[in-house]
């Protein structure tokens, strides 16, 4: 007994202007991690903005050392600031991103140089702090130390977020 059937396919095409954000990301673990360190690193470049731009026309300080530390702890900052808020607007921007990205090694890589490399930089700015030849004004000790804090809160968030990459990364 033989029968036939008919196939209509239709092919359906929409043109929409709506920018869809991935929320979901968002309420994660590591999306928050990543809006904190995205904040703490804003705060952390604001502080020492400030307080940077002061040595350089204030303080002559193209000759003292804290200069060094200083526009490390700034690049430092300023980097895992600018590459932490790439990686946010793309998780947040596309579903697939975050599917893809964080079954690689890259966010692992990352969070684990952010951790280091400003924990380090904190260090560095806690260790001159503590010289007696700092030359720093009270109100400037104070933001240093804020700035400092910050940094190091800042690298403990990015140790959390390698944890939760190298859990990703392994499939657990």
């Amino acid at each position: 007994m033989s029968h036939s059937v008919t196939i209509r396919t239709q092919t359906v095409t929409t043109n929409s202007s709506a920018i869809i954000i991935n929320t979901g990301y968002l309420k994660s673990w590591s999306g928050l991690l990543k809006v904190l360190e995205l904040i703490l690193g804003i705060v952390c470049v604001g502080i020492m903005g400030y307080v940077f731009d002061y040595y350089l026309y204030y303080n002559n300080a193209y000759y003292s050392g804290s200069t060094q530390v200083s526009l490390f702890y700034f690049l430092m900052v300023t980097t895992f600031m600018i590459g932490t808020f790439i990686l946010l607007l793309s998780f947040t921007a596309s579903a697939t991103t975050e599917s893809i990205l964080t079954k690689t090694i890259f966010e692992l890589i990352y969070h684990g140089l952010a951790c280091i490399l400003l924990i380090i930089a904190a260090a560095i700015l806690f260790i001159k702090l503590n010289d007696r030849y700092f030359g720093s004004p009270k109100e400037k000790y104070n933001l240093h130390l804020a700035a400092a804090i910050c940094a190091l809160a800042n690298g403990i968030c990015y140790m959390l977020s390698t944890i939760i990459a190298f859990r990703s990364y392994r499939g657990l």
